[in-house]
């Protein structure tokens, strides 16, 4: 089986970080660094279909559990605290109800067990209208701008177009699975799984990805979570509102 590509990053406590969908693991790096001081061997995940990872027509979260469990084998890693955002934190909640004593500590950032149907349309539509034969990276960013309600979608977008050999742009994630799955990609946790070790759920204030009658819901699969509503910030809080972040996810990490 093909291992997922990562970035390692310091020396300690495993923390294995998985990004959310379009994203990759160097989303994470200046996290990861921080971290690292802090006393943790930071693994920066692209999951498959991402990043430098390999491409697959299959893309669900059974398949990802087992990309995961297949990288922390090879790895040697067994007791790890587990963080994942968006579709990354769906896929760390799937693992931890499969492979419950792997994990030390669970974070979950702004993403609820229950299920979303697929709302990235205007993302893809976006992509698939951008020719990649533009001259220059600017260039790009502009088309994608005119057509994306904001800069910062867009440049995170960018993140995900690279040069070949030859020198042409192409895309790093594989668009036209990831688009065919966003169905199976908004599946909520079996109704009957419970995950009973410590658990920090992350929210935005501002991101509608966890509604306030949401919260019964995760408590019932997470009966030890802790819950964390970070202020003025959306859906992608860690890169809005870092060291707030980063303040409660170390409080939470260290403590004994």
């Amino acid at each position: 089986m093909a291992l997922l590509h990562s970035k390692i990053i310091g020396k300690g406590e495993p923390l294995i970080i998985l990004h959310g969908l379009l994203g990759m693991g160097d989303n994470w790096i200046s996290h990861a660094r921080a971290l690292a001081e802090e006393g943790f061997e930071v693994h920066l995940i692209d999951q498959r279909n991402h990043g430098k990872s390999f491409h697959s027509d299959e893309m669900d979260y059974e398949v990802m559990v087992e990309d995961l469990f297949t990288y922390l084998k090879e790895k040697k890693l067994n007791k790890i605290h587990l963080l994942g955002h968006s579709m990354g934190g769906k896929t760390a909640m799937f693992f931890a109800m499969q492979y419950p004593d792997m994990i030390k500590k669970l974070v979950v950032v702004d993403i609820s067990p229950r299920a979303y149907s697929p709302h990235h349309d205007f993302i893809f539509e976006a992509i698939e209208s951008l020719s990649l034969e533009q001259n220059s990276r600017k260039e790009l960013e502009k088309k994608l701008a005119e057509k994306l309600p904001n800069k910062s979608i867009a440049l995170f977008i960018l993140k995900n177009i690279k040069r070949n050999k030859t020198g042409q742009f192409e895309w790093k994630p594989n668009i036209e699975v990831l688009k065919d799955s966003l169905e199976s990609l908004g599946e909520a946790l079996p109704p009957v799984s419970v995950f009973d070790k410590p658990v920090l759920f992350i929210r935005g204030e501002k991101s509608p990805y966890i509604q306030k009658e949401d919260i019964s819901l995760i408590k019932a699969h997470f009966p030890n979570v802790h819950i964390i509503t970070i202020p003025r910030s959306g859906h992608w809080v860690h890169a809005e509102q870092p060291l707030l972040f980063r303040s409660y996810l170390l409080d939470f990490l260290k403590k004994s």
